[in-house]
């Protein structure tokens, strides 16, 4: 069947848990796997207060956690309290691990994230992908993964499984890259080229820039709009916590939203696209500079030296990406706009004709525009972290899997 158009996990919402007992129990312990990890170190009695259920219910859900790996003892909570101090209960800093991928224009990046949230593996090869063919590329990723598999077992875990950020449109069966024009691939199955047998989703990178923002940020609103614009310009919109995905999974193509009709053409075989005007490698254009190794900090030294040619390339793009936002924030009236990927490290100098851009067209009152803290690492985080959210929402099925 189908996943509905508004989601949070990539791959869809996951299969129902039934109404039947064992269903209750699935649902209990990922409820005290949440509770855990959201608020813990805490004792059984607390997790028990917090979801409703006796502390003997919770003393059982607990022990089937802790005998999965999932949650450790930390010992005593309070040392020195009046009575027997409970013991406090963390998630497990061993066990399942979420692998996160990315296959960029011109990077390939691997993390293992453990269920604290902590990064602890990684590995990164920078170099184009650019009009290459989608095997070797996917065969050095199989190297990263390999070698950040090795390093994470190394440290007592393992892969709960696999989530793959691409820049372009990827199917509903969540591993088929059925276009990505700046890589010039199309109708790409990535399960069948990745030779693991972990559980594996493939999304776009805007998507789970967008989740990194929504489960790792600060004061994150559940209805905002996010950016991330490196050499391709991505969007994803958050409803209500979940991704707003379209009828075939292909919302937030805001880099070819033409802000030009009759500008130039561009690789999606549009005319006047975003990309064209707000892009790294269009920005270099307009600067007349040749495209480097550190595009962002070659462009950010420069305009803070007061280089003129940098800054008006960057208030130009600031300016397209203003309009190309306006006819968003006016359909979806988001509560903010963040921008992330690699520009946001040129923020200074593109948001003020953005926001500029922005009040003068939308309908209503002007739309808040702020800059993620994680920048480009946010499509990795986001992808490394779906894993684990579905460990948390199922943590019965990793046992399974065991």
């Amino acid at each position: 069947m189908t996943a509905p158009p508004h989601d949070t996990h990539p791959a869809g919402p996951g299969r129902a848990l039934p109404d039947t007992q064992q269903g209750m129990r699935r649902r209990n312990l990922a409820r005290v796997m949440h509770t855990v990890s959201a608020e813990g170190p805490m004792s059984r009695a607390a997790v028990a207060s917090r979801i409703g259920l006796t502390r003997a219910a919770v003393s059982t859900l607990v022990d089937e956690l802790i005998r999965s790996g999932l949650l450790q003892e930390l010992g005593p909570e309070r040392p020195g309290r009046v009575g027997r101090p409970g013991s406090a209960l963390a998630v497990s800093s061993h066990g399942p691990a979420g692998l996160g991928a990315e296959v960029g224009v011109d990077h390939l990046a691997v993390c293992a994230v453990d269920l604290r949230g902590e990064v602890r593996a990684r590995a990164v090869r920078h170099g184009t992908n650019r009009g290459r063919a989608p095997e070797p590329v996917i065969e050095e990723l199989t190297g990263l993964i390999r070698q950040v598999v090795a390093e994470a077992e190394g440290e007592g875990l393992r892969p709960a499984g696999l989530a793959v950020a691409v820049p372009g449109l990827v199917a509903r069966d969540a591993r088929t890259v059925v276009r990505a024009p700046n890589l010039d691939w199309h109708d790409t199955d990535l399960g069948a080229l990745l030779p693991f047998g972990f559980e594996l989703t493939v999304d776009n990178e805007a998507n789970f820039g967008a989740l990194a923002e929504l489960w790792l940020g600060e004061g994150t609103p559940p209805d905002f709009l996010h950016v991330s614009a490196e050499i391709g310009i991505g969007a994803a919109v958050v409803v209500g916590g979940g991704l707003l995905r379209g009828t075939r999974g292909f919302a937030g193509e805001l880099g070819h939203v033409p802000v030009r009709p009759d500008g130039p053409e561009c690789a999606c075989g549009g005319r006047g696209c975003l990309e064209q005007y707000a892009g790294e490698e269009a920005v270099l254009r307009a600067a007349g500079l040749e495209p480097g190794e550190d595009r962002v900090g070659m462009l950010a030294g420069r305009a803070e030296k007061g280089d003129e040619d940098v800054r008006r390339a960057l208030r130009d793009a600031g300016e397209a990406l203003g309009i190309a936002l306006t006819g968003a924030v006016n359909l979806l009236d988001p509560e903010s706009v963040v921008l992330g990927g690699a520009l946001a490290g040129l923020a200074p100098w593109l948001l003020p004709s953005l926001r500029s851009e922005l009040a003068r067209r939308t309908a209503g009152p002007p739309c808040p525009v702020s800059v993620s803290r994680f920048g480009p690492e946010g499509p990795l985080l986001g992808a490394a972290h779906s894993v684990i959210r579905a460990v948390l929402d199922d943590p019965a099925a990793v046992a399974e899997r065991a």
